[in-house]
């Protein structure tokens, strides 16, 4: 009986996907529940698997194919077993008379020829690159890789072993060729990559924002001498009684939901020709994956207390950077956080998150005098950015939540006490 593999529900409003991988090759044996196929969707990496045990008997839709949801993936052949080619049947001896004072001679054993790569199998970026510049068959070449893929060694052996010589070229005109308006040459200089759907969402949204919101950004500066010290002083108890360490981002999280409460304008949202004021403190925090940059969700940050807010926050990063984060987690935020401080950013101006009016960025601490009383000392010192939409937030609301959020960094006493 065959099954179809079949895309699933992605999540609200999510329509299409992209096949990125398959983990087996037509006619490998699948378990019920094996992960066969990776889809990448705006949002989050998706597996689909076996609905039954067998064989996988077809894929219809090859490695960066798009497809929409309820389209068909391939088949699987239930309860099949994989097939399994007969060996040749060995040839009878045959007698052998030397020759009179003659010693004989083996014969040189035949090379055994590695097997053709299995048809519709996806070559790799590098693959495809070495086998279209030299004008190959990629079905000519034997295959080593695991389920009969062509790896990069296979056609570079290929090659040096005389395979794939180009005919000579024809003689060069005397005219220069037209080169078509708008066309970039592409070579060993260059390498084209078709932009993952992620990165496409990311470059939309990003492009959106500007588009869309009226946005500015305003500054301000941190002493971080409070923080640090209470972080040093407290860190061991804090490991030993949480299991998890206690950062700058839960001090972030929590002075933001201060600011927030008071200035309610930049935990809202326009839609149409209201604004949506938002009663809760859902807070994006972005995080650098190598597939692109994610804002999974910490929800109800108003109730959780520092020890929740770092576990939670190591969990989400943790999920990101292994692509196992869910539609859910990537939804439904109030306000995002960014620290660009990790990376070394001294300065910057985040970018919205649509549809937020508000965005935080940290950046890194460094040493600078600044005067306090009337002297000159040396601080441990943050710049702070806050981008907002003109449209609904003022300056005056969008300078006094930095200023905000600024007291309760330098005195986070007043975190706990709410003033």
């Amino acid at each position: 009986m065959s099954i179809e593999i079949i895309v699933p529900a992605l999540g609200e409003s999510v329509t299409e996907a992209t096949v990125t991988k398959w983990f087996k090759a037509t006619g490998d044996a699948v378990e019920l529940d094996e992960p066969l196929v990776e889809l990448e969707t705006d949002k989050v990496a998706v597996e689909v698997n076996a609905q039954a045990a067998g064989v996988l008997a077809e894929i219809a839709a090859e490695a960066g194919t798009d497809v929409e949801v309820g389209g068909l993936l391939g088949s699987i052949e239930e309860g099949a077993a994989p097939a399994v080619k007969p060996s040749p049947p060995a040839a009878a001896p045959q007698p052998v008379v030397a020759p009179a004072k003659a010693k004989a001679v083996p014969a040189p054993a035949a090379p055994i020829a590695a097997p053709a790569p299995m048809p519709g199998m996806p070559l790799s970026p590098a693959v495809r690159k070495l086998v279209e510049e030299n004008r190959l068959d990629a079905a000519m070449i034997p295959a080593t890789g695991k389920g009969g893929r062509l790896v990069k060694g296979d056609v570079l052996a290929f090659l040096e072993n005389g395979g794939g010589q180009a005919p000579a070229p024809a003689p060069a005109s005397r005219e220069p060729a037209a080169r078509e308006v708008g066309v970039r040459e592409t070579g060993a200089r260059e390498e084209r990559v078709k932009m993952t759907r992620l990165r496409r969402l990311i470059a939309k949204r990003l492009k959106e924002a500007q588009n869309t919101a009226a946005m500015l950004t305003t500054f301000n500066e941190a002493d971080m001498s409070a923080v640090m010290e209470i972080r040093t002083r407290v860190q061991d108890d804090f490991v030993k009684k949480h299991g998890v360490k206690l950062g700058f981002m839960s001090f972030f999280v929590k002075a933001c939901v201060v600011a927030l409460r008071e200035i309610p304008e930049v935990n809202a949202e326009i839609d149409g020709e209201h604004i949506v004021y938002k009663n809760h403190y859902d807070i994006g925090v972005a995080v650098g994956t190598e597939q692109g940059l994610v804002v999974p969700v910490l929800r109800d940050a108003e109730a959780k207390g520092f020890a929740e807010i770092e576990a939670e926050i190591a969990d989400l990063a943790s999920r990101a950077r292994s692509g196992k984060l869910t539609i859910d987690d990537l939804t439904g935020g109030t306000f995002t956080i960014t620290n660009g401080g990790i990376y070394g950013s001294l300065l910057s101006t985040p970018i919205l998150n649509p549809p937020q009016s508000g965005i935080l960025g940290m950046h890194a601490i460094t040493k600078r005098p600044v005067v306090i009383d009337d002297q000159v000392v040396v601080r441990p010192m943050m710049n702070l950015a806050l981008s907002y939409d003109h449209r609904m937030v003022d300056g005056r609301e969008a300078v006094t939540f930095l200023v905000r959020v600024k007291q309760c960094i330098e005195a986070p006493d007043r975190i706990l006490l709410e003033v």
